[in-house]
């Protein structure tokens, strides 16, 4: 038992004695008869074997509690430790799924690196490139099938009409052989990752040649004129004569 568990059980038992002299001091005024105390047993045998059997029973009560009291003290301090050692275990993964989450992704990338690093080698040792556009679009296949493994879908917009919510306008096209406002050329691609939109594909959106517009305005605002009165016709020489 420790100290502070002992000084504890010392403090109680001078309570307990108070009390057990006070009790056995009632019972024998009421076992007399009278408000007087009465006279003690010989040489106080029964007073103190009840107080001594009082204390032991506090003394043994006291232990129990002061032993309840560690088991509880030490599985808390447990508890606190496993809390403790699962924050710390949460943190670290925590950095390790910031620092390493691409890993997987990056891993599935090195194959293209691989093409193109073989694609220049070849150029270089050979001196030829007349290959080297092949080997891109397939290099650029391969790139495109692992970024739709991980959810990464590219969108073309030629032709269709302009959606602002999927393109971003770069500016416009005067096309007489596209409608108006319908992406007529695309300059970057769009991209999604799993249905949300990553980037807009960047797009020149076409419009009517402003000459056409400037040659239908004139005809549709051009003033209608009365036609001319017809000059009189000259009188015949017989119609003079008459």
């Amino acid at each position: 038992m420790s100290s502070e568990t002992g000084k504890f059980s010392a403090d109680v038992g001078a309570d307990v004695i108070a009390e057990a002299l006070e009790s056995v001091e009632k019972r024998q005024q009421e076992s007399s008869g009278s408000g007087e105390p009465g006279p003690a047993p010989a040489d106080g045998v029964e007073p103190a074997a009840a107080l001594q059997a009082q204390v032991d029973a506090l003394e043994g009560r006291t232990r129990e509690l002061s032993t309840r009291l560690d088991e509880e003290r030490e599985r808390t301090l447990r508890a606190l430790a496993d809390l403790d050692n699962a924050r710390k275990r949460a943190q670290r993964e925590r950095e390790d799924v910031v620092r390493y989450g691409l890993e997987r992704v990056l891993k599935d990338l090195l194959p293209v690196v691989d093409n193109l690093d073989r694609a220049v080698s070849l150029g270089e040792r050979s001196g030829s490139w007349e290959g080297l556009g092949q080997g891109v679009k397939m290099t650029l296949k391969l790139l495109e099938d692992t970024l739709a493994r991980h959810g990464l879908h590219a969108f073309t917009a030629r032709g269709q009409p302009f959606d602002p919510h999927l393109h971003e306008a770069m500016g416009h096209e005067e096309r007489t052989d596209v409608a108006p406002n319908t992406v007529s050329t695309e300059v970057l691609r769009g991209f999604t990752l799993n249905d949300r939109l990553v980037r807009p594909a960047l797009v020149m959106v076409a419009r009517p040649p402003q000459s056409t517009e400037a040659e239908r305005a004139p005809e549709a605002t051009a003033p209608v004129t009365d036609p001319a009165p017809a000059s009189p016709t000259p009188p015949s020489p017989e119609e003079e004569q008459s």
